[in-house]
This record gives C-alpha cells, structure tokens and sequence, in this order.
C-alpha cells in the first residue's frame, strides 16, 4: 500500500455496514481487518478506516471524497448506487470542471464528488477534499502550505483563486490541488452559509513507524491547535488527525491483546508505541 495517510469515517456502530457497501459499489476492494471498534477497507487499493465511535459525531460535507471515473458508464452506475438511500448535493450534469459530475452524501453519511477524468491525470481513484467554512472561510491556501510544510514528499500542484466575476469572494480558493507522501488532496474555500465544518466525523490518520515519527507529526500538526486522547488532535484549522504507529492494525487484530491494548490507549492524549506494544 503506498499511502501512509488516509481518512478514518466515524460510524454510529455501522462501520462494518458501511465497508461491506463500499466495497459493493467499487471494484477491487476488500475489507482488511475487523475488530469491534475499527473495520479497515481498501477501496482500488487505497486505505479506509471506519471506525465505531457511537453517536458523537456525524460526517458531513466539509471533508468529501473525489472519485475519478473513467467512462460515462462507470460514473453513473457509481452515481446510482451511492445515491440509493442517499441525498443529493449537486445533481449529476456535464459542468464546466467535468463533462460528467455530481456531489452526493450516501446513506451513511459520507460525501462524494464523482468526475469523469483520466487516471494519468491525478494517478488516484479517491482524492479527499478539504472545504474551508465559517470561520475558516478563506484560510485553504494557508492550510495548503502549513500541510505541505510538514510533510515529505510534498508539493503543490496548484492554486485556482475565485475572480471578480465570480459567485464567491476574490481571492478565496476555488480550487487547490496539493500532495502530501505523494498522495493528493484537494481543498476550497466557501463563504456561503452552511450549517456544518470540520469535525471528527472525518479525520486524517497518519500512520507512523517509529516513535520519532509520532512526537514530529503530532507536535508539528498540534501548532496552534488542541490536543485530544487516544492519538487525535485537531489542528488550527479545525481539521481532525490521528497520529497513530502502524503496528496498530496488528494490535487492533490481536483477540488476546486487544481489551489490554485499548485500556492503555484510552489513557493517552499523544501515542506511545513501546506502551501499547508492553500492554
């Protein structure tokens, strides 16, 4: 698997629902570990966390999901079957980015913008999305460059800001294309009302291999941001991350050390990799 980064969904105790539908709607996809709090999945090779975290938090639209479709066909037969039990934010039309695009929230919450394109182009299925709301409104470009700071094997694509003859405020970004570990992403700005921002219902996970990697990571996005527990911090954008060592998925997977592992987990705000693996 190349990506070190990737998103986790958090589910009212649906996780396992949710993987077995996307993997249902996608191709080559696969569920890779089960436990009773995380269900990982790979959607066309690329990692999903889905995880059981209760009631507190929803998903919503201010982190989504391009997906790149390579034919007509394709795109509606994704588009039907994310639509079913679904609603419906922009519905699928030709557009001026794509001759073929729609936006839709699916049954579990969770947005994608479908596009018609070429994978040469972007060299990923699914790209996440950063939208810049509320009081973040306006702060996508500096976003792009804090991230961008932190990360190897970064760079920026680009930058496409809004003009004068535009629906929303000059300057603002209209569209950033960025990578970061060689994986893209995407961010924008709207100053339009919306009732939703960044919450934990869709965080960035961030896999590390060393303890080294856990204390750089989790002090470079905790700048100007706020610690929580059990590896999750939000950052000054108010974007959620979990700093997490990659061994995690082999000590989720453990039936024997999972309780003891977990019981160390809840304890910490910042990882430590030598605790969890004692537990």
């Amino acid at each position: 698997m190349k990506n070190s980064i990737y998103p986790c969904l958090w589910f009212n105790n649906e996780a396992e629902a949710a993987a077995n539908f996307y993997c249902s709607v996608f191709k080559n996809s696969e569920i890779t570990l089960k436990s009773p709090l995380v269900v990982n999945f790979n959607l066309y090779g690329e990692k999903f966390m889905g995880l059981n975290g209760g009631p507190a938090f929803k998903k919503n639209p201010s982190i989504s999901f391009f997906v790149l479709c390579e034919t007509v066909e394709e795109t509606n037969q994704t588009w039907d079957k994310l639509k079913d039990g679904g609603s419906v934010l922009m519905p699928i039309d030709k557009y001026p980015w794509s001759e073929r695009y729609g936006w839709v929230q699916d049954r579990f919450g969770v947005s994608w913008q479908l596009y018609l394109g070429q994978m040469q182009d972007v060299g990923q299925k699914f790209t996440p999305s950063f939208m810049f709301v509320k009081e973040q409104s306006g702060k996508a470009e500096e976003a792009v460059h804090f991230y961008t700071s932190i990360f190897e094997n970064s760079s920026i694509n680009g930058i496409a800001k809004y003009t004068a003859e535009d629906a929303d405020v000059e300057g603002y970004v209209k569209h950033a294309q960025f990578k970061l570990n060689d994986q893209v992403f995407m961010a924008m700005d709207s100053s339009a009302e919306h009732e939703f921002s960044f919450n934990e219902g869709i965080s960035i996970v961030v896999g590390c291999k060393t303890q080294e990697e856990i204390d750089y990571y989790w002090n470079k996005l905790l700048e100007g941001g706020k610690e929580s527990q059990c590896g999750w911090l939000e950052d000054k954008f108010g974007v959620s991350w979990q700093i997490v060592p990659n061994v995690l998925d082999e000590l989720m997977s453990d039936s024997v050390k999972f309780e003891r592992v977990m019981q160390e987990v809840m304890k910490m705000r910042k990882l430590d990799i030598q605790t969890m693996v004692d537990a």
